[in-house]
């Protein structure tokens, strides 16, 4: 399977780079140099949420889209918390996963200049993290993609279909159940302790960022 999507992706234009093991792969990320990791969960040596885990401990924000066969929420949410920006199960479309990998290859290359604001949070543009108070935060291209849209938008219900273009790009299919695992690991690195929660929810509808509840 990975000697297909390397052919896959080298057709649609893309240098490819294939490591055969879990060591291997955090080896060669480290090494950096690149834009998209592509990451198996079931790899020998180490699983994919181990190296997720290293990555993001080492400060790599390389944009990382994790394949895995278990498709029980907890293991999704396992993934997303251990600093993933986006999941797939198998089996998949490829043409799923290459409008995946152009979502976040567009994303990583095009950042805005400017710092977004509400209330008392701050979007970094340039770092791709939060602050809030004394906090800051990292933030994934996703988790960024989605609550840049949320401030822009700030005060506004903004629609699950609008999210998910701005978090996965046009044409791509994501679930409900994805986009509320994002949202809800936005939720809580937005509020800790006793901050004022300021995303919530409109049900039905989408997800909207304000000071009270909808």
């Amino acid at each position: 399977m990975a000697r297909l999507l390397q052919r896959a992706l080298m057709t649609e234009g893309y240098s490819v780079t294939l490591a055969s093991d879990g060591e291997q792969a955090l080896s060669m990320a480290l090494s950096g140099g690149l834009d998209v990791i592509v990451l198996d969960v079931m790899l020998p040596l180490r699983n994919g949420f181990d190296v997720m885990r290293c990555l993001r401990a080492a400060n790599l924000t390389v944009p990382t889209i994790m394949v895995t066969a278990r498709d029980a929420m907890a293991d999704i949410v396992r993934g997303l918390d251990a600093g993933a920006d986006d999941y797939l199960t198998k089996p998949f479309a490829l043409d799923v996963l290459l409008a995946r990998v152009r979502a976040l290859s567009r994303r990583s290359q095009n950042p805005y200049s400017a710092d977004l604001c509400f209330e008392d949070l701050t979007l970094n543009s340039r770092t791709h993290e939060m602050a809030r108070g004394q906090r800051v935060v990292p933030l994934t291209p996703t988790e960024y993609a989605l609550l840049e849209i949320l401030i822009r938008r700030a005060g506004s219900i903004v629609p699950r279909d609008v999210l998910t273009e701005a978090g996965w790009g046009g044409g791509t299919e994501v679930s409900d159940s994805t986009l509320y695992v994002f949202m809800r690991a936005l939720r809580a690195k937005i509020a800790q302790g006793e901050e004022r929660q300021l995303l919530h929810t409109a049900r039905g509808v989408g997800y909207t960022l304000r000071r009270e509840a909808v």
